[in-house]
């Protein structure tokens, strides 16, 4: 079962951007299934580190895009980023301390696509465009 689903409410109506979006859900959907299939043999720490990587890459070509844009919020949105990169931080050690369930995990990451793809994500492309231009 997947972690996070695709929801209506991530759309920035950029069909380049919200398929970028989707492609790291089932990112973290594919992670979260090895983590589940193969427990001891894909740690978590495997599982947090390629979701770290994978989210990483993502922020740092939108923030390559406001820099080459000149964005007026790239302040904002790049902290947005960074409270999101300590969040994934925060969620690791809560999940090799106290074991967080999978539901947890899903709905803390839920969350934080939620608020930024409606806020950030949204309030960036609508200004600028896609960055696959």
């Amino acid at each position: 079962m997947a972690l996070l689903q695709w929801k209506d409410q991530y759309s920035v109506g950029i069909d380049a951007v919200d398929h970028e979006h989707k492609e790291l859900i089932a990112l973290i959907n594919r992670l979260h299934d090895e983590l589940m299939a193969k427990g001891e043999e894909f740690t978590v720490s495997a599982f947090f580190g390629d979701l770290f990587t994978g989210i990483s890459a993502h922020f740092a070509l939108e923030e390559r895009f406001m820099r080459e844009r000149r964005y007026d919020q790239i302040a904002e949105h790049k902290a947005d980023h960074e409270r999101l990169l300590d969040e994934i931080r925060d969620i690791m050690d809560d999940f090799e301390e106290h074991e967080v369930a999978s539901a947890e995990l899903g709905a803390r990451l839920d969350a934080w696509f939620s608020r930024h793809f409606e806020t950030h994500d949204a309030r960036l492309h609508k200004a600028l465009g896609s960055h696959h231009e």
